[in-house]
């Protein structure tokens, strides 16, 4: 086999192409716009580390892959499924590895702090959302957590570092980092109400997959807290103890349906949104800002 590094300029491609549209990046070039950058001078600060935000959200994909054996990425056959675990974690390392001298190379501490916090969490998101895996004791004050370490912190730090580039104040710093957080969990809120719903097409990946590896998500608490006695065990066998026939997942979406789970999802996800645009609102009314609470609502009307 080729050696990982040989598999880079393949695996990108393929990654790009299974993506669709790259969102975190875009929002740091949208936020640096917001914030009046670049100026006269015409600075690349923000294109440069717009690539270093999609480098760190590309290694994850590799990574998460991995770690849930999935076989689709948006649609596509994952990086693992065609070149296979060992390539993937390595070239996922290596992406790691060149955003941070994207973010030692912009000159920034700043910068520097905020996406190697950001890095830092998603992992711990990550780890979390494992030990939460299989336990329908989970809150769903745990569930936001693990969403906020494993997605909406990314987004997060994309928009925040918007504002540093332009040098801004703290304040429209703060708000630019709320936006993304508030955009990030609505984001995983929809993609998790989506598993229960929608066709492979849409979703990008086979259906069905965090019931199948026990991922506790809130259309699975809510359904669950909402259920009777013999509906609790049918949870607990199937989430809990990961024992599922072929039928379980059929009855799971019934289940689901019944008790209002998906809307309550969806619910949830638009107040999420219109915090996020709220946030927006120490800026001035202009195309940008209009564009961005444009993306906000696109994040759950994806939904439909």
């Amino acid at each position: 086999m080729d050696s990982p590094v040989a598999l880079i300029p393949q695996l990108a491609a393929h990654i790009v192409a299974a993506g669709g549209k790259r969102l975190r990046p875009l929002l740091t070039l949208a936020s640096a716009r917001l914030c009046g950058y670049p100026g006269s001078d015409g600075g690349t600060r923000h294109v440069d580390l717009a690539a270093c935000v999609e480098f760190i959200h590309t290694a994850t994909l590799l990574h998460d892959d991995v770690v849930d054996e999935s076989r689709l990425r948006r649609g596509l056959a994952s990086a693992n499924a065609i070149f296979g675990n060992k390539a993937s974690v390595l070239v996922g390392d290596f992406l790691f590895a060149r955003s941070f001298r994207l973010m030692v190379d912009d000159g920034s501490l700043r910068v520097l702090a905020i996406l190697s916090n950001a890095s830092a969490t998603i992992a711990e998101g990550e780890v979390l959302q494992l030990v939460t895996q299989n336990d329908l004791s989970t809150t769903e004050g745990r569930y936001l957590e693990v969403i906020q370490g494993k997605t909406a912190a990314l987004f997060a730090a994309a928009c925040q570092i918007g504002a540093v580039v332009a040098n801004r104040p703290e304040r429209e710093e703060q708000a630019l980092a709320d936006y993304g957080m508030k955009l990030g969990i609505a984001f995983q809120l929809v993609d998790d109400a989506l598993d229960y719903v929608a066709d492979e097409a849409t979703l990008g990946k086979t259906i069905g997959d965090d019931f199948r590896e026990g991922k506790i998500t809130l259309p699975v608490l809510t359904a669950f807290l909402a259920g009777d006695e013999a509906e609790k065990a049918f949870w607990r066998r199937t989430v809990e103890s990961l024992e599922q026939t072929d039928a379980d997942l059929d009855h799971a979406m019934q289940l689901i349906a019944r008790h209002g789970a998906i809307k309550a999802t969806l619910d949830r996800a638009h107040r999420f949104v219109q915090e996020a645009k709220d946030a927006l609102l120490v800026f001035p009314d202009s195309p940008i800002r209009r564009a961005l609470e444009r993306v906000a609502d696109y994040s759950v009307h994806r939904a439909r």
